[in-house]
């Protein structure tokens, strides 16, 4: 979907949920820094909640085309990443998954962990993992010096509990080589008192290039049960570039 730099109001009976919170949350602010607001005038006990949905988001928006970095990310499906399942924690919910309803808007207890590899944000569409510990291992489509990270969760102006506490908080980035030794790129802490997508930057200098990159979540914000990530991109530059990436790059 592409989205033009512009203010649009379309009148929907039905919000499609993707085109509402894709936009809302940020899809179209890394290809083009730019975004399409849907405004739901349909007549639903839902619309009072849908506009305030989208006025709480369209501020987070604003705010979001102001600092997002504009670094190609190397995490995603669309451009060949995979997640190594053997060696990623398993999804909670299991075989026993769920699917309900808060219109517009689905949610499942069991999304796989490509989920995090895909540019959809919206509430419910993350990986879940049991606990506040957990990892995934990605797999990129080719190696690379990876030079910063950037880690998506909604906010609770859209979350529908009203709070963000199965959010990572503590976490760490390996690099991981073709013999399976890692890394440690840096290890961090997601604010969700602040942007919905905050970037992290490479702490040590790069040895090597890297095909594959662990995430791995140490404590969330409060959730005893489990934790939610929506979406992890990897920056970075291609292995034909012969000079790894400089100090000021990584910093």
């Amino acid at each position: 979907m592409v989205y033009k730099r512009r203010r649009e109001r379309s009148c929907l009976v039905f919000c499609d949920a993707e085109v509402l919170l894709g936009s809302v949350l940020g899809l179209g602010v890394y290809a083009e820094r730019s975004v399409r607001v849907v405004v739901v005038t349909a007549i639903s006990p839902f619309t009072i909640l849908s506009q305030e949905i989208l006025r709480l988001a369209q501020a987070a928006i604003e705010k979001a085309l102001d600092s997002y970095p504009q670094m190609r990310d190397w995490a995603l499906e669309a451009l060949g990443a995979t997640i190594d399942e053997k060696r990623t924690s398993k999804s909670y919910g299991g075989q026993g998954k769920k699917t309900w309803w808060l219109f517009p808007f689905a949610f499942s207890s069991a999304n796989p962990p490509e989920t995090i590899l895909q540019l959809r944000i919206a509430p419910g569409s993350c990986w879940a993992f049991q606990g506040s510990r957990g990892h995934v291992v990605i797999r990129l489509p080719e190696p690379i010096w990876p030079t910063a990270f950037t880690i998506w969760h909604i906010s609770k102006a859209v979350s529908p509990s009203g709070e963000v506490s199965s959010a990572p908080k503590e976490f760490a980035v390996s690099g991981v080589d073709e013999a399976m030794a890692e890394t440690l790129l840096g290890m961090f802490t997601y604010d969700v008192h602040k942007e919905i997508a905050q970037t992290f930057h490479v702490q040590t200098e790069l040895p090597r290039t890297f095909r594959s990159i662990t995430f791995q979540v140490h404590s969330n914000w409060g959730n005893p049960e489990y934790t939610c990530v929506y979406r992890v991109q990897v920056h970075g530059k291609t292995a034909s570039h012969n000079d790894r990436p400089q100090a000021q790059e990584l910093l």
